[in-house]
């Protein structure tokens, strides 16, 4: 299996991931600018900044270094945040990978909270586990960013130390700064109790989104 760049279409209950394109600039641009109160330590784009970002994230897909993805809600058919799956690490030699990481996600205010990203991170792991057959998914976040960690783990993704100066700092404001990184990850030993866990947070948010449609 080579690592190319650009995944598979992913769908579940409440989010289709799609390869990320220009197609989704519009959606992402409105997405960003809905409430940005939750990006004190991350880099989302600004309704402006978003064509750059599309540029860049598919110049590290296009050198191997990433899969980006659009988050489409099935609801309204409309992109509401942005993941990927990052840094994959192939066995010496092999072509097949080991490990890769699940990061460089984010999400319009009003999709945080509804189940879209616990799903999202369900049909990542569930793709790199079960079609990859990696043995271990990484996760990581500024280790300051409580509300991400706290996200990260509810998961089932096991908290593995923080790294110090491990990679530059996203936090707006804090251009040429290092940051120390929370690291999280899932091995493929743990992966069927963490599905388990998974799917009936899924199935939660998909019951309490088809009550609200319905009272509706």
């Amino acid at each position: 299996m080579v690592f190319t760049g650009e995944g598979p279409v992913l769908e579940g209950a409440l989010v289709r991931l799609e390869p990320l394109t220009h197609r989704h600039a519009a959606d992402l641009a409105a997405a960003a600018e809905e409430d940005r109160s939750s990006y004190g330590f991350t880099w989302v784009p600004t309704a402006a900044e978003t064509g750059r970002y599309i540029d860049e994230q598919l110049g590290r897909a296009a050198a191997g270094r990433l899969a980006p993805y659009a988050q489409v809600s099935l609801r309204t058919g409309r992109a509401v945040g942005a993941t990927a799956f990052w840094d994959p690490r192939p066995w010496p030699g092999e072509d097949r990978l080991f490990a890769v990481e699940v990061g460089f996600t984010w999400l319009a205010g009003s999709a945080q909270g509804t189940g879209v990203n616990t799903e999202t991170k369900y049909l990542l792991f569930r793709h790199a586990f079960e079609e990859w057959r990696v043995s271990r998914v990484d996760l990581k976040t500024d280790a300051r960013n409580e509300r991400s960690r706290a996200a990260i783990a509810s998961t089932g993704a096991r908290f593995e130390g923080v790294l110090r100066n491990w990679s530059k700092s996203w936090a707006p404001g804090e251009d040429g700064r290092l940051r120390d990184s929370a690291m999280f990850s899932i091995t493929a030993e743990e992966w069927p109790e963490c599905r388990k866990l998974l799917e009936e947070k899924v199935e939660r948010s998909r019951a309490r989104s088809n009550g609200s449609h319905s009272a509706a």
